[in-house]
């Protein structure tokens, strides 16, 4: 199995190989002929611009315990020498994404230029840096400062973004006012120790959450992404490494399917909304102009209509039930604390699960029962920050002729991708 991100001629550069179920991943096995000829026929003037293949995505990362660690290189090698064997190999490079936790600064000296590789996992590393250098390959990382926020209520707010630091980090004559520039020093430091100094990094995940948390927010979003922006269009990259850094902002649109286990946030790293409308103004230029991103046209949604809870409903006995029902078939993340609907009332709470749960059931009247507990209303829910959605009409006949996501990427500026190139 492959997941593309390339359908549409000129818009990607970048494709996910993912682990389950593909053929070239396995010791000693080879890429199925046939799903690597469907993706070589996106290859030809005009075509899908591919520079990288990423072969899965964040193998080495420490929950995964190892599970994946002896297929890394055999499936990178496989992937590559595809390419290779099929002439792409010149322009076309394999990749691993790596999780930031595959480097590390030890507690006892936590500066950039103490980084080094995680002991565990440092030979495989080198095997595959090396891998990498005979191939001209860059090294590719996730970087997300927003989870450094997440994970240590202490950490000072103002490190995560890009406007300056009130206590920056000195090492070694150098200063580091925000998080994203240390921890990528920390990485070259890493490299520059396993002897690639000049190994080219690719950022491949680097972005900021819209809701799921209590620093996940439209402001903070624009002001991080904004910022991201900025610094890496100066060209001045970071105290170890000057000049422009390749980035992919992650990500276009939200996932509302998404695993939730590292938190809420998961379902929320969209710069536009589910329907291809922007969620905030981003000058993708760097410049900090107040600039509209081109929401998408065309877009066909359901009849106004709501599923809510009857409010003269009294028997409320089994309502946790059905809102746990509600919610375990659908998306309620936004409910979560310091999430943008988590100032509802325990009635509102209701609401908007039921209303999620009848959304995505496309509007059945018989989705919108709830043991006699709910009823559809033409009145829309929404207040202040909170808003119930109408989903968009899959059924219509411009998105049946088209496809959603062909209506989507066609109607956004050729600058948006879901994984943004600089």
């Amino acid at each position: 199995m492959w997941n593309f991100m390339g359908f549409f001629p000129g818009y990607f550069d970048f494709i996910l190989l993912e682990f389950v179920g593909f053929y070239g991943f396995f010791p000693g096995s080879f890429v199925k002929v046939g799903e690597f000829r469907k993706f070589l026929g996106f290859i030809y003037s005009g075509g899908v611009n591919i520079n990288y293949v990423a072969v899965g995505n964040e193998p080495t990362l420490q929950t995964y315990n190892g599970t994946y660690l002896s297929y890394m290189l055999p499936a990178l090698r496989n992937i590559q020498e595809a390419l290779n064997r099929a002439g792409h190999g010149d322009r076309i490079k394999a990749t691993i994404p790596f999780n930031a936790d595959v480097y590390y600064s030890p507690d006892s000296d936590p500066v950039p230029s103490a980084g080094d590789f995680r002991p565990e996992v440092r030979d495989l590393t080198l095997e595959i840096l090396q891998f990498l250098h005979e191939n001209s390959a860059p090294f590719t990382v996730n970087i997300y400062p927003f989870l450094s926020l997440y994970g240590n209520k202490n950490f000072p707010i103002d490190y995560a973004f890009f406007e300056g630091s009130n206590v920056p980090i000195k090492d070694q004559g150098l200063t580091y006012t925000n998080v994203f520039d240390a921890n990528f020093d920390t990485l070259v430091s890493a490299l520059n120790k396993a002897g690639y100094p000049d190994m080219e990094i690719i950022v491949g995940e680097v972005g900021w959450p819209t809701d799921g948390d209590i620093h996940a927010n439209v402001e903070n979003a624009k002001r991080f992404n904004q910022g991201l922006l900025q610094h890496i269009m100066s060209g001045e990259g970071t105290p170890l490494r000057k000049g422009k850094i390749n980035v992919y902002l992650f990500s276009l649109i939200d996932e509302n399917a998404k695993s939730i286990a590292p938190g809420n946030f998961e379902r929320h790293w969209g710069i536009f909304e589910f329907d291809g409308m922007p969620k905030y103004e981003l000058d993708l230029a760097g410049m900090q102009e107040d600039r509209t991103l081109i929401p998408v046209e065309g877009v066909v949604y359901m009849v106004k209509r709501w599923c809510v809870l009857n409010p003269d409903a009294t028997n409320l006995g089994d309502l946790p039930n059905n809102i746990n029902y509600a919610c375990s078939l659908s998306d309620c993340t936004t409910l979560g604390y310091g999430c943008s609907c988590n100032h509802l009332t325990v009635r509102g709470n209701a609401s908007y699960a039921f209303n999620m749960y009848y959304q995505i059931k496309s509007q059945n009247i018989w989705d919108c029962d709830f043991d006699g507990l709910a009823m559809i209303t033409d009145q829309d829910p929404s207040e202040s920050s909170c808003q119930f959605p109408i989903m968009i009409d899959y059924g219509s006949s411009g998105i049946l002729h088209k496809g959603l996501f062909e209506v989507l990427l066609t109607s956004l500026s050729v600058c948006i991708l879901f994984l943004l190139v600089l």
